[in-house]
């Protein structure tokens, strides 16, 4: 805009001005781009292995258990096993004394003959 340095009799004019807003286009959705391909394999893979793992969790208690289980029986066993070697043991002592005894009884047999 120019102003003139010549002065008019007229009466400056005003004109109402106003904006005019132009909307933008709203956007259509975006064809999946790489980086969303990626995280949705990326998401896709970490939900198999989640998946995967809570079954191997699955697996591993339930071979602790089994575990558990064997090992309770093993522990019967070898307390059953204690048990027999205790009266075998006493058995054995019993045989030794009783042997003790003949072969003191032998000795004394030989000493009286000679």
């Amino acid at each position: 805009m120019t102003t003139s340095t010549a002065t008019s009799k007229a009466a400056p004019t005003t004109e109402a001005r106003g904006a005019t807003i132009i909307a933008f286009p709203a956007r259509k959705p975006a064809a999946a781009t790489p980086v969303d391909d990626r995280l949705t394999v990326s998401l896709a893979n970490l939900t198999a292995a989640l998946e995967q793992q809570r079954a191997a969790v699955a697996a591993w208690r339930a071979v602790l258990g089994e575990l558990k289980s064997t090992t309770a029986g093993l522990h019967e066993s070898l307390q059953t096993y204690n048990a027999s070697l205790g009266t075998l043991s006493e058995g054995v002592a019993a045989v030794g004394v009783r042997a003790r005894a003949l072969e003191e009884w032998a000795d004394d047999m030989v000493a009286a003959h000679s």
